[in-house]
């Protein structure tokens, strides 16, 4: 009897079609993980760019404040200038009036309390790290520049003023201003600021009396000169480096509000 044996399965030969079937199915299983995660990391990074955006508004709005009351103070120390310059020139140095010492206080004594010092902390990290990459609009990335000149120029400036204060302005307090005299005013109100301190005692009834140390050697007209001098060199500061700051500051808060639909604290 014969036997006919039967293949336990018959060989399909596939047809170019099936390739062509299955390729593009890996290519494009391929494609849409590659487009999945392009869209993840954009997500990704929008959200980061939004979070920095925040950040850095925050920084810029705090310093745009601390600015504004710098500013007053600053217009006011440019007063007391004028006061100490006139009263210098022809007004006596042994009768001194209440506000002698205050002013002389403002003018000479008191540097770091009107220096407005920009913050720059967030703008910094996001430099460091590299992420102002997530920052595309050029008109952001040009400001992120002059922000940063511009807060460098007004550091530059504060050290010609404290240089100024520690050449000639503090050899000439060491020879003629009564330090005793502040300490007594401290005693009025121990906690305070200078600022909040000497503006207690001019609206108080106290007087406590002083005077120009070493008068025989003080020279009015080399005081008023250096009062008359160190005003210009606070009102440049003002009017060019600090006003040049405040500026871009205003703008880049602008552009930073329109991009990311922020608001004002």
């Amino acid at each position: 009897m014969e036997v006919h044996k039967h293949p336990s399965h018959i060989t399909h030969k596939k047809k170019w079609g099936e390739y062509l079937l299955e390729f593009f199915m890996l290519f494009l299983a391929v494609f849409l993980g590659f487009v999945a995660e392009n869209m993840r990391e954009s997500n990704v990074e929008h959200t980061r760019e939004k979070e920095y955006a925040v950040e850095l508004y925050k920084e810029l709005h705090a310093d745009s404040l601390a600015f504004a009351q710098k500013l007053t103070a600053r217009l006011s120390k440019e007063q007391d200038c004028d006061y100490m310059y006139s009263y210098l020139k022809d007004s006596s140095l042994t009768d001194l009036p209440k506000k002698f010492y205050p002013a002389y206080t403002i003018v000479f004594y008191l540097i770091n309390s009107y220096s407005f010092e920009p913050k720059d902390g967030v703008l910094s990290q996001l430099k460091s790290s590299g992420a102002l990459r997530y920052f595309k609009d050029p008109e952001l990335q040009k400001l992120f520049g002059d922000i940063s000149v511009a807060i460098n120029n007004v550091r530059y400036r504060n050290e010609q003023e404290y240089q100024f204060f520690a050449n000639p302005i503090k050899p000439f307090m060491l020879q003629h201003y009564d330090f005793k005299w502040v300490n007594e005013v401290r005693k009025m109100s121990p906690e305070a600021s200078y600022l909040d301190l000497l503006d207690l005692y001019l609206k108080s009834d106290t007087l406590i009396n002083t005077t120009i140390l070493n008068l025989p050697t003080f020279n009015r007209d080399e005081a008023a000169n250096m009062v008359m001098f160190y005003k210009t060199m606070i009102v440049s500061s003002r009017t060019l480096q600090m006003n040049n700051y405040i500026k871009i500051n205003a703008n880049l808060l602008q552009v930073l509000r329109k991009n990311y639909h922020l608001k004002n604290d």
